[in-house]
C-alpha cells in the first residue's frame, strides 16, 4: 500500500491549511488518483491495523439500502453513530443521555431507534431507491449489475449517490458520490470519485469497501479481478491527525492479505457476513484518531 503512504507525503508537502463546517481545520489538496490491482491482494493497509468488520457491515448495510444506524449498532459498529447523536441532542426528547446510552437506546428500543437513528437518504436509499417523478424510482445497483452481465462494453455502469432534492435530508451527504464499472479483458475495475477525503480516517475504509463491492460483483457476473481507482477531489489531512500520520509514515508496507469469498452467491443480496473471510492479514497496530463531525 506504497500508494496510500505517497498520498499522505503529497498532502503534507503540498497541502494547504483550510477552514471547513467543523472546527478542525485540514491540510488540503485538489484531484489525486490512487490504482490498486486487485489481482496483486486485498488492498487493506498494512501499516495500520484497520476495522474490516465496520468495513464489511458498513458495505452490506449500503447494498441492503438502509439508512438507518440499528443494524450498524446491533453488530457493534460505531462509525456512523457520531451523526444521529448530534441530531437527538438538539431534540426535545434529549435528556442529557450520553453517546453509550444513546446507543445503547437504538440497540434495545427500536422506536427510539426508528426515530433517532435515521439518517435520511443517504448511500443505501441512493444505490437502491433513487427516487425519481410520479413516485419511480431505480435500482441502481442492480441494474448495472444487470448491465454488467448483458452489455459489459457499456460505458454507463454508474451508480450515482449525489442527488441534489435529497442533499438536505441527509445527515451527511455522500463524500464517495460515484462509482463506475468497466469491462476488458473478462475483467472488472471499478472507479470511484470522492468528493471529499478525509485521508487518514476514511480514505483507508474507502479503499477496503469498494475493492470488496468490486470482488461482489466480480462474482457475481463471472468476471475476473481488475483494478480499483481512486479518484479524489478535496483531499485532506484534518490537522489533529499529522502526528498520527507521521508516525505511519516510518512504517514499511507489509505484504497485503488476501480476501476469500466463500459461497455460491447469484445476486448481490445474497451475501452475508460469514461469507467473507480475510486470510493472511499482518499489519502494524492501530492507530487512533478522532473524527471530525
Amino acid at each position: 500500500m506504497q500508494q496510500y503512504l505517497d498520498l499522505l507525503t503529497h498532502i503534507l508537502n503540498n497541502g494547504e491549511e483550510k477552514a471547513n463546517r467543523t472546527d478542525t481545520k485540514t491540510l488540503s489538496t485538489f484531484g489525486y488518483q490512487m490504482r490498486f490491482d486487485l489481482q496483486k491482494g486485498f488492498p487493506l493497509l498494512t501499516t495500520k491495523k484497520v476495522h474490516l468488520k465496520s468495513i464489511i457491515h458498513e458495505l452490506l448495510w449500503f447494498i441492503n439500502g438502509e439508512t438507518n444506524i440499528k443494524y450498524l449498532v446491533d453488530h457493534n459498529v460505531r462509525i456512523w453513530n457520531e451523526w444521529p447523536y448530534q441530531t437527538f441532542k438538539s431534540s426535545s426528547d434529549f435528556s442529557g443521555e450520553s453517546m453509550k446510552e444513546f446507543v445503547q437506546k437504538i440497540k434495545e428500543d427500536d422506536v427510539f431507534a426508528k426515530k433517532h437513528g435515521e439518517l435520511g437518504p443517504v448511500y443505501g436509499h441512493q444505490w437502491r431507491h433513487f427516487d425519481g417523478p410520479n413516485d419511480t424510482f431505480v435500482d441502481q445497483l442492480q441494474t448495472v449489475i444487470e448491465q454488467i452481465k448483458t452489455n459489459p462494453n457499456s460505458r454507463r455502469l454508474i451508480v450515482n449517490a449525489w442527488n441534489p432534492p435529497a442533499l438536505d435530508k441527509m445527515a451527511l451527504p455522500p463524500c464517495h458520490m460515484m462509482f463506475q464499472f468497466y469491462v476488458r479483458n473478462n475483467q472488472l475495475s471499478c472507479q470511484l470519485y470522492q468528493r471529499s477525503a478525509d485521508t487518514f480516517l476514511g480514505v483507508p475504509f474507502n479503499i477496503a469497501s469498494y475493492a470488496l463491492l468490486t470482488m461482489m460483483v466480480a462474482k457475481i457476473t463471472n468476471l475476473e479481478l481488475g483494478d480499483f481507482v481512486h479518484t479524489l477531489g478535496d483531499t485532506h489531512l484534518y490537522t489533529n491527525h499529522l502526528k498520527q500520520v507521521k508516525k505511519q509514515l516510518k512504517r514499511t508496507p507489509r505484504t497485503l492479505a488476501k480476501m476469500v469469498i466463500k459461497g455460491n452467491q447469484k445476486t448481490i443480496d445474497d451475501f452475508s457476513y460469514a461469507d467473507f473471510e480475510l486470510k493472511n492479514y499482518n499489519p502494524h497496530p492501530a492507530i487512533r484518531g478522532k473524527v471530525s463531525v
